[in-house]
């Protein structure tokens, strides 16, 4: 498919800067994602990802994070998530 249009948006330089990154690390150029993007839009009818506003929990639980509050799991993520069912079923029991 030729590439003959172009798309011009403007976005956060430090945003663009970090994506930039990452996408370098797969080998992919920024162009070529947003082309990707594009071929998943019209593949899927609508956005490829769930896009919609958080929980007010999910919010509470992101700020909390931001100053310094939450968990932090030392463990594998295998051994975590036992620990954590078994946190679970033990309440439900």
């Amino acid at each position: 498919m030729p590439r003959d249009a172009y798309i011009n948006a403007r976005v956060d330089r430090r945003l663009k800067a970090r994506a930039e990154r990452v996408l370098s690390r797969v080998g992919v150029s920024t162009s070529d994602a947003v082309n990707m993007l594009l071929h998943q839009i019209v593949l899927r009818k609508g956005l490829p990802f769930e896009a919609r506003l958080p929980s007010a929990e999910t919010i509470a639980a992101m700020n909390e994070l931001d100053s310094g509050g939450g968990n932090s799991f030392t463990a594998s993520t295998r051994e975590t998530f036992d620990r954590i069912s078994k946190k679970r079923r033990q309440r439900g029991s």
